[in-house]
């Protein structure tokens, strides 16, 4: 049974309404709480996967605290009863901007060691679509079987070996999911001290590999049954892994499917025209949270010089992303849905689907009050004019839109 809602704000009278009856919430409304608890419910190894970025982690901060220099403007004497925070995308209707954006190693972050199955029930209940990563414990067919009435979308890490690739993506076709989301800053990991001070590599210890050792093209290539040689799978899966993909693989890319095929990684302008030059339905503006180049952008700083280059073309967004409030100003720079990560892996660490629901609950209600508060109706009324820079320190990304003036 679906636990959308009339309003998302409706999940606080919920709380409160069994507090009347002595039940205090099981899980954390901050995200420092529900931080600090998935820390101590993850083991070191996959805690260091989660918690951690590149370098420094400068980036990764970054991209928290940019949402920090941004203040929304209240509209009084609105009468916002009622929000819609529906999105139309690709040909469909979805409930809310929600997404939850691709972990590679959600699968581990479950106590049963399949959280993909559990990120997937959990969208749902909660109508909001996962995006499911290429690096899944189970199969993309086991993980798509769970979506219910919820469309959801394959993450594609391009394989060097265009058959497997295409294996992957007619598999996802085939799976039902409803579009192709081809990560492109990935085909090789970044510095990342945390994992590195621990040599952890899940992928190469034989987690996460799902996708390849159960592919035909893969188990061809191999010339056995994955699973009965893992070492062996594991070094095929290091050959075909990392493929630097350049533009002029975009139409082969594009080849592939029919499904809307969007780039993610992407955070300059002249990138999204030359996507949407290239027949790409949309583009996901994202710097991985910070865990593969460090001393770079916040992603939110990149977003508003990208919608105006995809000009109508939809813009999905992720980095930094911990609340409501969140989630309304990115919608506010022009996203047409925002993804979150590390919040619903730390959810999924605690409390299983239910905690998966509950954080993406509350990140809604969060977003839905706050809207009604300061008299926002729906994501139409929601453009850059209702934000103010509360400091004047930060350096927008116009400034990246006008230095092509100069070029």
């Amino acid at each position: 049974m679906t636990e959308r809602l009339a309003q998302f704000g409706d999940y606080q009278n919920e709380i409160y309404n069994a507090g009347l009856h002595g039940t205090l919430p099981g899980f954390p409304m901050v995200y420092a709480e529900l931080e600090a608890r998935g820390t101590r419910a993850l083991s070191p190894s996959v805690l260091s996967f989660v918690a951690g970025g590149a370098g420094d982690e400068l980036t990764q901060r970054n991209n928290v605290d940019a949402f920090q220099r941004w203040g929304l403007i209240p509209r009084m004497l609105v009468g916002a009863t009622k929000r819609d925070l529906s999105v139309q995308l690709f040909g469909m209707t979805f409930p809310s901007p929600l997404l939850m954006a691709p972990i590679g190693v959600i699968g581990v972050c479950a106590q049963d060691g399949h959280g993909d199955l559990a990120t997937a029930e959990a969208a749902a209940r909660s109508g909001v679509p996962m995006i499911a990563s290429t690096l899944s414990v189970d199969p993309m067919e086991d993980v798509a079987r769970r979506f219910g009435g919820t469309p959801g979308f394959f993450q594609l890490y391009t394989p060097t070996d265009r058959d497997l690739a295409a294996s992957f993506v007619h598999r996802a076709e085939a799976a039902g999911f409803k579009g192709i989301v081809v990560t492109l800053d990935t085909w090789i990991t970044g510095w990342r001290p945390r994992d590195l001070a621990g040599s952890n590599f899940p992928q190469l210890r034989g987690h996460c590999l799902a996708n390849y050792t159960s592919d035909p093209v893969f188990k061809a290539r191999l010339g056995k049954d994955p699973l009965s040689d893992m070492s062996a799978a594991v070094k095929l899966w290091t050959e075909v892994f990392g493929n630097p993909l350049t533009w002029e693989d975009l139409p082969w890319l594009r080849s592939l499917t029919k499904l809307p095929l969007l780039l993610k990684g992407i955070c300059h302008p002249d990138d999204v025209r030359r996507a949407k030059g290239g027949g790409v339905d949309g583009i996901y503006c994202s710097n991985h949270g910070g865990r593969q180049a460090n001393g770079g952008l916040a992603t939110l700083d990149c977003l508003p010089g990208l919608v105006e280059a995809a000009d109508g073309m939809p813009v999905l967004f992720d980095s930094g992303v911990r609340s409501g409030a969140d989630v309304v100003k990115a919608l506010a720079l022009g996203a047409t849905a925002v993804g979150i990560g590390r919040p619903y892996a730390y959810g999924l660490a605690i409390g299983g689907v239910d905690g998966i629901v509950h954080v993406l609950r509350t990140v809604l209600a969060e977003a839905d009050l706050m809207m009604a508060v300061d008299g926002y109706r729906s994501r139409a009324d929601l453009t850059p004019a209702c934000l103010r820079l509360i400091c004047n320190c930060f350096a927008t990304v116009s400034t990246m839109t006008r230095g092509r003036e100069h070029e």
